[in-house]
């Protein structure tokens, strides 16, 4: 068998593995099994690749690309063991956008290499993989920027912008015709700016309180991007790994708006959620405060908790103490659960990840769906670091820039303690009636300090 076509056997096995990995990644159980499987595939995929290079390629063309992976193993390591889980998801939409600089950089190689010589599918090609890629870039910078609180979260309102969306995807159209007839440097130029402004305008006017889809989002179009990349380089596994990716993305994107109520469509149209203006300058009354002590107190004469964290939990780091109360609670017989929004934190199963870090059982960990109705008949919910996710004026105000998308209604259970720092709004910008309920308590403070107060405070009791 000569070198391409093990190369290409490699591939077919890289891309088995990378499903396997999907499959893997889908449940909690087989999350590492499917990890392993991904880093496998990858280990073959770039390992296959440098053959191939090797056998068609000179000698200072492998030793540019050995030292490539070099420098990005190095760097992908420093980054994996410095970020926090707090940093993750601008972490990830950082990874999203060198996804579309590259897409970026092989499309206007192919023009370049290529020329007006190149068959008419081929500039297609080119124009699209630019177009895709360049969408994908900026619109991750901008995800980032919001993520780690570079730029405001609030959503950018420019008049008429679904208008400038609209005509910006005709230009791209327009552009793109043109260009498969007379492969012109002047219109690659163009769709290279008509889409890295697109892209900046689709996420910049997305609200903060929707950037867990925005990234699910632009995971898809980085896969899409990678497929594009794919068809230009015609390598079978880029076109495979990206179409997984993209189709992946796209369907948990489509899975989180039916979970926050929103179109799906309206998504990809960049904006959505800010149809309704403001709602945070109504007069809601007074809060009322608790101490740790007290809240210990109530939760000793609870027969049923119910943890709803949030990603303010996150900042805290207090899933650890988190996981030695339930572990104590559950211990003087008090039954103990999680409530999991789909978007709670700011990345698709953030918190589900940071509570199996801290070795909370899988099994009390529950959806909103499945724990929903059970919240009128517990006694107690601790509401950790969340806000939005469980605002009842997403259901009561229908002005209000939330209003219809499915929260965790928290406010039906018998008393509610909500852990925050302030009586600041969240990162939706939007007031919490639920901090005024006659049920309701606050316990100001840093989460994993409280949380530690109140651990301190159960076990001076008696089992």
């Amino acid at each position: 068998m000569d070198i391409l076509s093990a190369s290409g056997a490699a591939y077919l096995v890289a891309a088995l593995l990378f499903i396997l990995a999907l499959a893997g990644l889908s449940r909690h159980e087989s999350a590492v099994q499917g990890w392993g499987y991904g880093v496998a595939g990858m280990t073959l995929a770039l390992a296959a690749t440098v053959l191939r290079v090797t056998d068609v390629a000179p000698a200072a063309s492998v030793i540019v690309l050995v030292s490539a992976v070099a420098v990005g193993a190095v760097v992908g390591l420093w980054a994996a063991r410095r970020v926090e889980m707090t940093g993750m998801p601008e972490l990830i939409a950082l990874l999203h956008s060198f996804v579309g600089l590259a897409a970026v950089l092989i499309g206007w190689n192919g023009h370049l290499e290529a020329g007006s010589h190149a068959d008419g599918i081929h500039h297609a090609e080119v124009f699209i993989g630019v177009f895709i890629g360049a969408v994908t870039f900026t619109g991750s910078v901008v995800a980032f920027l919001k993520l780690s609180a570079r730029m405001k979260s609030a959503p950018l309102m420019l008049p008429g912008k679904n208008a400038v969306n609209v005509g910006a995807l005709a230009a791209f159209v327009v552009l793109t015709v043109l260009y498969v007839v007379t492969p012109a440097l002047g219109l690659l130029i163009a769709v290279t700016v008509l889409a890295l402004a697109l892209g900046w305008h689709l996420v910049a006017s997305i609200g903060g309180g929707d950037m867990p889809v925005v990234v699910s989002m632009l995971n898809s179009y980085s896969g899409w991007a990678a497929a594009a990349s794919g068809f230009l380089l015609q390598n079978d596994l880029l076109i495979v790994t990206g179409a997984l990716v993209g189709s992946s993305g796209a369907y948990l994107s489509y899975i989180m708006c039916k979970a926050m109520n929103r179109s799906f469509l309206s998504v990809i149209a960049g904006g959505f959620g800010i149809e309704a203006g403001p709602s945070g300058d109504q007069d809601h009354g007074e809060h009322r405060e608790v101490s740790a002590e007290e809240t210990a107190e109530l939760l000793l004469s609870a027969s049923s908790v119910v943890i709803t964290p949030g990603y303010g939990m996150a900042v805290a780091q207090a899933q650890y103490p988190v996981a030695e109360l339930t572990r104590l609670l559950q211990e003087k017989g008090v039954d103990v659960r999680f409530a999991v929004h789909p978007v709670a934190g700011r990345l698709p199963g953030h918190m589900n990840v940071l509570l199996a870090e801290a070795k909370v059982p899988y099994d009390i960990v529950l959806e909103m769906d499945e724990i929903n109705d059970d919240l009128s008949a517990t006694d107690v919910v601790l509401v950790i670091g969340a806000n939005d996710t469980v605002n009842p004026a997403a259901t009561d105000d229908p002005d209000s820039p939330i209003a219809g998308m499915p929260v965790l209604r928290v406010w039906e259970a018998g008393n509610v303690v909500v852990f925050k720092r302030s009586m600041a709004a969240g990162y939706a910008g939007v007031q919490n009636p639920l901090f005024f309920r006659e049920n309701s308590q606050m316990l100001f403070g840093d989460a994993k300090t409280r949380v530690d107060e109140i651990v301190g405070a159960l076990s001076r009791v008696p089992a």
